[in-house]
């Protein structure tokens, strides 16, 4: 077209014209770069202004950015995981999981190898993938095999826009570029296929706790009325853990013993009087170790740690830790750090969180319910029950150790009151009390502890 500029200049920087697109050309720490703007002049105009100004100052530009890979991606998102934002060891393996499926996919696609590359249509082409490949439940490699549920595919496709998120911010994808993820509206995703958690009526939460044995009563007791998670329960350790004069049963992160609170949130539980009965009960004098014993050792003396002070389970950590370091010769990774200190509560005879589930099962069978399979049905339990008493929020979120900000408006706001509000803890009792004052449990407990005494267990 006769008249039309087809280039332009601005400092350090040129623009240029290519068929209907503008592109600019600059030099930046020795290498020629030549970004693609768009077919409007004015937007190629104010880049090349911008981009010029950042030449001037030695700043890095805003259309520059890293190529990489997307296993090399992975890679360092993991890392900054690890070293930076010290996930747990269970987070980051779900996501090393979860990212798995999308660099079988690349494979099996031979294709956008780099992160700048893939595309919306990329992740949309990836969705139908997760819909059509079958996995084991467990991980195992034995297990028979299903296809993915909604909201398995759901946590896929958002762990994989986190993964991009951080390719954003840290420039490997190209200036302006969108996040595929984001693109494909995942939010929306409608889950159509869960398994569906489905509380207990009061009647079957009576059978419950009728055909529960002494063993299993207190720990599921506890469970319901404190609305503890499973790993929370087990890591309970006495004296530090449960003050049966003071009625308060405490949730602490143990990081010399390997183990920190989901959310790191630590929080007071108070415990009602008939719960605290039963632990006294369950306990028989026990002042140090495991607040809850496997089934055996509870009754023997054979554990090497059994019944030694927190401190000298510490004490324990630090020397096997220190001998597998001098046995490989190199420091432990947290994973490995993880497996001693699993040997040292094993050895001081904790439970284990699947022994939870598979009691928990066992009971459910028994009264006729098999497809309750997850002791974490009793948090729900008592989640409901606080709900249902119109329990305080604040106390509501303190009681069930969430994190105080998440992404709504109104948990931001009840976050940020969080910060200058202090729960009572006569309060939090007298609430408590309130909302759990009728649970199967409670009426239980008595005929429990006459059993227990009768038993001599």
């Amino acid at each position: 077209m006769r008249g039309k500029r087809s280039s332009f200049r601005i400092g350090k920087v040129r623009g240029y014209l290519r068929g209907r697109i503008w592109y600019l050309c600059y030099h930046e720490n020795g290498q020629r770069r030549r970004p693609r703007i768009g077919p409007e002049l004015e937007a190629a105009r104010k880049l090349a202004a911008h981009t010029n100004a950042q030449l001037e100052s030695s700043t890095a530009t805003l259309l520059n950015f890293e190529p990489v890979t997307v296993v090399e991606l992975r890679g360092r998102w993991l890392t900054h995981h690890e070293q930076v934002l010290r996930s747990s060891v269970h987070t980051i393996d779900r996501y090393r999981t979860a990212t798995d499926h999308l660099l079988s996919f690349l494979g099996d696609r031979r294709g956008g190898k780099l992160a700048s590359q893939f595309t919306a249509a990329d992740a949309q082409a990836f969705a139908a993938h997760l819909r059509e490949i079958e996995v084991a439940p467990n991980g195992h490699k034995n297990s028979a095999k299903r296809r993915l549920l909604d909201k398995g595919i759901k946590y896929i496709l958002e762990t994989s826009r986190a993964l991009f998120n951080y390719a954003a911010k840290r420039r490997h994808l190209s200036a302006y570029a969108p996040n595929p993820f984001s693109e494909i509206q995942i939010d929306r995703m409608p889950i159509e296929e869960a398994k569906p958690i489905v509380l207990f009526s009061r009647e079957q939460e009576r059978q419950f706790f009728e055909a529960c044995d002494d063993w299993q009563f207190p720990i599921f007791m506890t469970l319901a009325l404190t609305g503890l998670r499973p790993g929370e329960l087990v890591h309970l350790v006495l004296p530090e853990d449960l003050d049966l004069d003071q009625g308060i049963l405490r949730v602490r992160n143990k990081p010399q013993l390997g183990w920190q609170v989901k959310t790191r949130n630590q929080r007071d539980v108070p415990l009602l009087a008939p719960l605290a009965n039963v632990l006294t009960a369950h306990l028989r004098g026990r002042r140090c170790g495991p607040v809850f014993l496997r089934r055996l050792v509870q009754a023997t003396q054979s554990e090497p740690l059994k019944e030694i002070s927190t401190e000298d389970l510490k004490s324990e950590v630090t020397a096997r830790v220190g001998a597998r370091e001098a046995e490989l010769a190199r420091s432990l990774s947290r994973k490995e750090r993880l497996a001693v200190t699993g040997s040292v509560w094993w050895d001081a005879g904790a439970l284990k969180e699947d022994r939870i589930r598979t009691e928990f099962m066992s009971v459910t069978r028994k009264i006729g319910i098999p497809s309750a399979t997850a002791p974490k049905l009793w948090r729900h339990q008592f989640a409901t029950a606080l709900q249902d008493a119109n329990v305080d929020p604040l106390i509501r979120n303190h009681l069930m150790g969430h994190c105080p900000v998440n992404g709504s408006g109104y948990g931001t706001a009840l976050g940020m009151t969080a910060l200058y509000t202090h729960t009572n803890p006569k309060t939090a009792r007298t609430q408590l009390e309130e909302a759990i004052r009728a649970h199967p449990a409670i009426a239980a407990a008595p005929l429990w502890l006459v059993r227990h005494q009768a038993s001599g267990c």
